[in-house]
């Protein structure tokens, strides 16, 4: 199973974002969205598990602020920022969070804890990055994604 996981799109997909969600089985959105037409375009491209951001404001009243899923075997929970994971995680193989924009991969107690980091509008002079990660069986390979800048940056 094929994951794009992204996180602080900020109401912008890059191309090289749309060209990695092809073919994806599922899409991971650790929050900061920020408009319906992102999540628009994210639902027509594979299934999607989003969480709310700090700047999903009324529009996203909807969207959970975090949620615990399950694909390829792998047990995901979602948050947006990492200060909110709880300390009892039961189960969980995946961390996947945002918020700072710095992509981080860190294994801690047998736990992955993942910040794909921005793949939006470039903010903080922080790299444009996104992960991918084959999930089957329970099993997981997590490959970091960079777009070099300067890009095109057009929204949806």
């Amino acid at each position: 199973m094929r994951i794009v996981i992204l996180s602080d799109t900020h109401g912008l997909l890059r191309p090289e974002v749309l060209e990695a969600l092809e073919g994806a089985d599922a899409i991971l959105h650790g929050g900061d969205i920020n408009t319906q037409a992102i999540v628009d375009r994210l639902r027509g491209c594979a299934p999607l598990y989003i969480v709310q951001g700090n700047n999903d404001k009324e529009w996203a009243e909807d969207i959970p602020h975090d949620l615990t899923v399950t694909l390829g075997g792998v047990r995901f929970y979602m948050v947006h920022n990492k200060k909110d994971v709880p300390a009892d995680l039961g189960g969980t193989d995946v961390v996947v969070y945002g918020h700072s924009h710095k992509y981080a991969q860190e294994e801690k107690n047998g736990v992955l804890w993942l910040n794909p980091g921005s793949c939006g509008r470039r903010r903080f002079n922080q790299e444009i990055a996104f992960a991918v990660m084959e999930a089957e069986e329970g099993r997981y390979r997590v490959e970091k994604v960079t777009i070099p800048h300067p890009t095109k940056e057009v929204s949806p």
